[in-house]
């Protein structure tokens, strides 16, 4: 497994990392279950993934307390990332805070659903218009400097926040959506971004030596070629809230899939393992959220490692991709 180091700390990653929102429940992904999530990370472990990426939200705790299960006897083995700044009441209605009352709570229940005394990285999930970035920095610096988490990161966050963000303590990571076809993404499950991946997060990142982390690698399964024109999932599927998995823009990026299908066939490799690869070529890019249940998937994604592009096949994805962002 390759590695990478996170930033300008001695945190080494592997570079295909393990992403915990498809260990969340039956209920949030379809056909899952709590003994093959466990399982699954075990698995990932065995592989050589080594960065394990989950937030309080995904699953209302469940996906923390899975992770903490499986990883129990391996945890000075293992890099664990996890979030802070989604909260949500007895119904389950999300709201974005980050005050520092907010955040004092969130780290002790995620410590404890997790069963460790401490968080390798933890990431402001999304940003908080209501708190002032001081007061959440200052919370983050108190909780880091107590022990309970050893670096602060930043996820979703748009560059002139982040900027702010920065002058009140180190943010060694950020976090955000960039795949095939998302590479400048207005928004997410209908969620407004405020940031342009490529054009604008990639630079600031390789500016200030900030490890690049993109999430959802495989468009949510997109790019692994299994999706068909109509449902793909169960109602309660958080896929859903995707556009780009449904209606008009999913078969727009059907089409999209079918030249990349292509360009994998001739490499003898699988879709997924092209898409993998898409990202690792670019040199920002420091860990990647990869969601996988089934163990034949997370052999495809740590497999992708074994292997590399080439410049010419990589101006010719690239050149796909440009065709249809301009349509």
């Amino acid at each position: 497994m390759l590695k990478n180091k996170i930033g300008t700390t001695n945190l080494e990653v592997s570079v295909i990392g393990f992403g915990c929102w498809v260990i969340s429940g039956k209920d949030f992904w379809t056909g899952t279950s709590d003994e093959y999530s466990i399982r699954a990370v075990q698995k990932a472990y065995d592989m050589g993934i080594n960065y394990f990426d989950v937030a309080p939200v995904y699953g209302f705790g469940h996906a923390e307390e899975l992770l903490g299960k499986a990883i129990n006897k391996k945890r000075g083995k293992v890099i664990i990332a996890s979030k802070c700044g989604l909260v949500w009441d007895d119904e389950r209605k999300i709201t974005n805070l980050l005050s520092k009352q907010s955040i004092f709570r969130e780290i002790d229940n995620s410590l404890r659903r997790l069963g460790t005394n401490y968080i390798d990285i933890y990431q402001m999930h999304w940003p908080d218009y209501n708190t002032n970035i001081e007061e959440t920095m200052e919370a983050l610096n108190q909780i880091k400097k107590a022990g309970k988490i050893r670096y602060i990161g930043a996820s979703n966050f748009p560059l002139t926040l982040l900027k702010e963000a920065r002058k009140y303590g180190e943010i060694i990571s950020h976090q955000c959506l960039y795949n095939m076809i998302d590479r400048n993404a207005d928004s997410y499950h209908s969620i407004p971004l405020n940031y342009k991946t490529e054009e604008e997060i990639i630079p600031d990142c390789r500016k200030n030596k900030i490890a690049f982390i993109p999430y959802s690698p495989l468009c949510q399964g997109l790019l692994t070629g299994a999706f068909k024109r109509g449902e793909n999932f169960d109602e309660k599927d958080v896929r859903n809230a995707n556009p780009e998995l449904k209606g008009e823009k999913l078969n727009r990026n059907l089409k999209i899939v079918e030249e990349l299908k292509k360009i994998a066939d001739r490499l003898g490799k699988p879709l997924s393992q092209l898409a993998l690869n898409w990202l690792i070529k670019n040199e920002a890019v420091t860990t990647i959220i990869a969601g996988a249940t089934k163990i034949a998937h997370i052999k495809d994604n740590v497999e992708s490692t074994a292997w590399g592009l080439d410049d010419e096949t990589y101006k010719e994805i690239n050149s796909i991709l440009d065709k249809f962002q301009k349509k």
